[in-house]
């Protein structure tokens, strides 16, 4: 028995001395390998294509080429539509197409602020674009009374007088309803966004009776969640209680290319 507890000894200091002989630069090495497969891993995951950036891609790339179909994810013949179709006339084309839309939106600024200066309606309407398009804000102290949905005679008039400018540009048009933070629970509007939705439907509801074509108009309600300033004071909360009229710059986009099209 005594002879496996020295054999047992033996090979303990065996392991211990055959670690302590390993260099301090095999350790670093080690690590060095690991880190590189991880940094490696990551460019794999960054290369994937996402589904909806490719479906992106492709919807741009139809509308700047006129083509009917573009190969799906993953394919080569995808890949080589890309590489064939995509040459200095596409770029010029849709380069052309991002200019004629940024002239438009220029004109719906412009004919929009030349349209409220003339019926002084500089407190109450303004415009402005963003990555969603041309946007008409209406402040809705015009439009409604307090934690209602229902139009004012006054509003009616403003809006009135808002859309003989509207319907002089073909585009589709999104009506976005605003509130402020201050809570409402009612049994018509549990929250602010059914209040938001009421109010934007009701711009919509006008705009339809009065001749605006109904498949060119959506409806979005935004609660409080959207504000244009901090809801910090009463003169802060009444900017953001508006409705936001949106010329939808997609809509202005395939005009244009069709234009551009028939050139």
């Amino acid at each position: 028995m005594p002879e496996p507890e020295e054999n047992l000894d033996d090979e303990i200091d065996l392991v211990t001395e055959d670690n302590r002989s390993i260099a301090p630069w095999v350790i670093t090495f080690a690590d060095m390998v690991t880190l590189l497969m991880v940094f490696f891993i990551l460019l794999f995951a960054i290369g994937t294509v996402e589904q909806e950036k490719w479906r992106q891609i492709k919807e741009s790339l139809r509308e700047a080429l006129g083509a009917d179909s573009v190969e799906e994810l993953g394919t080569r013949q995808g890949l080589d539509v890309i590489q064939t179709q995509v040459d200095d006339q596409t770029v010029h084309a849709v380069d052309e197409v991002g200019a004629m839309v940024n002239r438009e939106m220029e004109d719906i600024i412009s004919e929009v602020e030349e349209f409220v200066f003339k019926n002084k309606l500089s407190g109450e309407v303004r415009v402005s674009s963003d990555e969603r398009g041309a946007v008409i804000t209406i402040s809705d102290v015009v439009l409604f009374p307090a934690g209602s949905a229902d139009m004012t005679p006054k509003g009616r008039t403003t809006l009135r007088q808002v859309f003989d400018l509207l319907k002089q540009f073909n585009y589709n048009v999104k009506v976005e309803g605003h509130t402020d933070n201050t809570p409402i629970h009612t049994l018509r509007y549990p929250s602010n966004w059914e209040l938001s939705a009421f109010r934007a439907a009701e711009v919509a509801h006008m705009l339809i009776d009065d001749g605006y074509p109904p498949e060119r108009l959506s409806v979005e309600g935004f609660a409080e969640f959207r504000p244009k300033v901090p809801n910090n004071s009463v003169e802060n909360r009444a900017i953001n209680r508006r409705i936001e009229v949106v010329y939808q710059r997609g809509s202005i986009r395939k005009r244009m290319v069709k234009i551009l099209k028939r050139k």
